[in-house]
């Protein structure tokens, strides 16, 4: 699929409290974006939000008053195409296929992963924030366009 015409979406996840300049700049231009948890603090989302729309969920480690305003689930429809994101994909207590969902985002895991299964995208962007082990530092870009999705994981630093 060419990109060209799509619907450009930015994954972020396990910011913690750190939104790098890098970060900032592999979203810029995109139509949305997606925080899949341990966001870390209400300045994240309101940098993130001047960039585009957002859509959080809360993770394991989002506490206080602002976090509280933050399912734990969010469902997303873009066109023809319907996302579920959250935090930990270990708490996926649904089918994603038998419930309709062309996407799955989630991060926790810190690890960047893109997977297909079952007819299901599985997006995890990594993590954006402070460095934990050896992982890379990361995000990842949705392509949208009707009921298409390809989906690229950004390495900031490897």
């Amino acid at each position: 699929m060419s990109t060209r015409g799509a619907t450009r979406i930015g994954v972020i996840s396990d910011t913690h409290g750190l939104l790098r300049a890098e970060a900032v700049a592999a979203l810029r231009g995109v139509d949305r974006i997606f925080h899949a948890g341990d966001v870390g603090a209400a300045a994240i989302l309101e940098e993130l939000t001047r960039l585009a729309p957002v859509t959080a969920v809360r993770g394991n480690n989002d506490y206080g008053p602002w976090a509280e305003r933050l399912a734990h689930t969010e469902v997303v429809e873009i066109g023809e195409t319907s996302v579920y994101v959250l935090h930990d994909l270990g708490e996926l207590d649904l089918d994603p296929a038998a419930a309709g969902f062309s996407v799955v985002v989630a991060g926790h895991s810190h690890k960047p992963a893109i997977a297909r299964r079952h007819g299901v995208l599985f997006v995890n962007p990594g993590s954006a924030g402070p460095r934990r082990f050896k992982l890379p530092i990361a995000v990842a870009l949705l392509h949208i366009r009707g009921t298409e999705v390809e989906a690229e994981v950004v390495v900031l630093h490897g």
